[in-house]
């Protein structure tokens, strides 16, 4: 084969890897869109509220949508407890679990029905939580609550550890404020999809190591 013909051979090589790459990204796009249209809350053994930053205890607009949420799931009887997750920044007093919990409870959840996992950095760590609490009460359906177009994410990490996950985004706060800010969130949220589903470990889950 000519070097000529070898060069053709690999510029379709080439193209052809692009293209599928081009393909795989706007498939996940469209997949993170077509989950936050879901809603889907059955009767489950929690609510899990994923964290998002707090100002010295008060919930910033976005984790208070998501808290506002869980509370018109918990009082329409979705479940009996509400899982809060999220650590806290260096130099912060509280952590958004803590106050998530805290913000709940002054809107009428008892505390028994509270759990404040006061831990975890990003959804993968929040999620590793959250299973082992499930764990450690038996249970293992979940819904979930977050912005929509952070469902997808989510609710994969919540199934690859081996809990049975619906998700429920809120649609009032400001992740949802004009279609350039969902817009933007889809793209965040296909990125950082696509780089879970590249690096996360495979036998996490079936070697059940959170």
């Amino acid at each position: 084969m000519t070097p000529l013909a070898w060069f053709r051979w690999a510029r379709r090589i080439v193209l052809a890897l692009v293209l599928l790459v081009v393909v795989y990204v706007g498939y996940v796009w469209v997949h993170v869109w077509w989950v936050a249209r879901e809603d889907q809350h059955p009767h489950s053994d929690a609510i899990v509220v994923l964290g998002a930053s707090q100002y010295n205890g008060r919930p910033s607009p976005v984790f208070a949508a998501r808290l506002d949420h869980a509370l018109v799931l918990y009082n329409e009887g979705v479940a009996s407890h509400i899982v809060t997750v999220g650590g806290k920044e260096p130099g912060d007093v509280y952590t958004e679990a803590g106050s998530g919990a805290t913000y709940l409870h002054r809107h009428g959840v008892p505390r028994r029905a509270l759990v404040a996992l006061q831990t975890g950095r990003d959804t993968l760590s929040s999620m590793r939580a959250v299973k082992t609490t499930f764990t450690s009460h038996g249970w293992h359906s979940a819904v979930l609550v977050t912005d929509p177009w952070h469902c997808l994410r989510a609710r994969t990490m919540a199934r690859d550890l081996g809990i049975k996950a619906d998700t429920s985004p809120e649609r009032t706060g400001p992740a949802v404020a004009s279609k350039g800010v969902e817009l933007r969130y889809i793209s965040r949220e296909t990125e950082a999809y696509i780089y879970y589903e590249i690096f996360h470990d495979d036998n996490e889950h079936s070697a059940g190591v959170i």
